[in-house]
């Protein structure tokens, strides 16, 4: 008498972390985040600046690429790049041409240090808030110093800028953090 022995085959699910690619898919991302970034400028963005008498003025630019960066985690490079489209972006909005090319591409490279040294363990959670943070501040902070470069008014223009500059470091890092979890949920990308 024969015996059959079947065998039954189940398919496997392997979950993997879809990070570090600058594909089509993380660009498209980007040129969404970048628009409803540069949509909420010109609505949100101005009316909180009316409302705090220009305190705090949020660059939801700076949110988009953070937020990009966290998802995608590129590297450096990669970074570099999406730093100088996020810029190109401001460029149409912005009263000081250029200086965001500058300020974007190093903010978005730290972020993206920032992104990969430090999204470990448990001090990944608060990643999205001090790393937005930070990026914002280093860009308002690059931004502030060629501007007063190019001005020649230090002290005048440091004393207004920098209370900006933090406040809208608050605010960006607020605004990361709470919309970090639901995208990565809603593109199926581990958090």
């Amino acid at each position: 008498m024969a015996t059959t022995t079947a065998s039954t085959q189940q398919a496997r699910t392997v979950n993997v972390a879809d990070h570090g690619k600058l594909d089509v898919r993380s660009l498209v991302l980007l040129a969404v985040l970048l628009a409803a970034g540069f949509i909420l400028n010109f609505t949100v963005g101005k009316a909180i600046s009316s409302l705090t008498a220009g305190i705090i003025s949020p660059e939801f630019i700076i949110s988009a690429f953070c937020l990009t960066i966290l998802v995608v985690r590129p590297s450096v490079p990669q970074a570099l790049v999406i730093g100088l489209i996020s810029a190109a972006v401001i460029q149409i909005t912005t009263t000081s041409p250029f200086i965001d090319f500058a300020a974007e591409g190093v903010a978005a490279m730290l972020m993206a240090v920032i992104v990969r040294t430090a999204m470990r363990g448990n001090a990944k959670r608060f990643v999205p808030a001090i790393g937005t943070f930070i990026t914002t501040v280093v860009s308002g902070c690059i931004f502030m110093v060629i501007k007063m470069a190019m001005l020649g008014v230090v002290a005048q223009l440091a004393a207004a800028m920098l209370p900006v500059v933090f406040a809208t470091g608050v605010f960006n890092a607020i605004l990361v953090q709470a919309l970090y979890v639901p995208i990565c949920k809603a593109l199926k990308v581990e958090a």
